[in-house]
């Protein structure tokens, strides 16, 4: 009989073969290289240091806009359909409808949830497009077409004007509407987690 004392020793003994027959190695499965790794790293910092070469305008963003089926989420016009609103000026989203991430408890007042009057930066906008539109073919368009259609969205909420081309030099310099109403948003460092949702 083993002592109560020793107990957890020998089951950890007797435990110990069993788990490294549960444990083999396939092979499977390699470090990545660096550049592999370069790929995966696409953050944009409010500076914009790491944006990639490419333009756009309003006018091309329209056109873009609706050849890339984003009005069959956001509607024609960027408002009135299931998605988010994208424009000002549209209704407040319908009763029942979950808020977007970030955005709880500013959906139901028309206006508010709209990342181009709300976000602080407007790199952010061209960040939340490039990773996340179209639906279900996200990362797909390329760095001219994510100008074009931040440069639209900036326009029809009035930040930009018209003619306004966007690149990686002048997108960083966009003055939003909100920039100065988050006051408690730290400096932003390359490697630093993204806040999760704006106070």
């Amino acid at each position: 009989m083993v002592s109560p004392k020793l107990l957890p020793f020998a089951m950890l003994l007797g435990c110990g073969p069993l788990a490294l027959a549960q444990s083999p190695n396939y092979h499977l499965g390699r470090t990545p290289s660096a550049e592999e790794i370069s790929a995966w790293d696409i953050s944009i910092s409010p500076t914009g240091k790491e944006l990639p070469p490419g333009h756009g305008t309003a006018k091309e963003g329209e056109q873009l806009f609706k050849a890339k089926g984003c009005a069959g989420c956001h509607g024609a016009d960027g408002i009135g359909a299931r998605a988010p609103a994208l424009v000002k000026g549209g209704p407040p989203a319908k009763p029942g409808q979950p808020p977007p991430p970030g955005m709880e408890g500013m959906h139901m007042v028309p206006d508010t949830g709209i990342m181009a009057l709300r976000s602080p930066y407007a790199v952010t906008i061209w960040d939340y497009i490039r990773r996340g539109m179209p639906l279900n073919r996200e990362g797909t368009l390329k760095p001219d077409e994510v100008y074009s259609l931040t440069a639209f969205l900036l326009y029809k909420n009035d930040v930009i004007q018209a003619d306004e081309v966007l690149d990686a030099q002048s997108l960083p310099k966009v003055k939003m509407p909100n920039a100065k109403g988050f006051a408690d948003l730290p400096e932003w460092k390359h490697g630093t987690p993204r806040l999760q949702n704006y106070p």
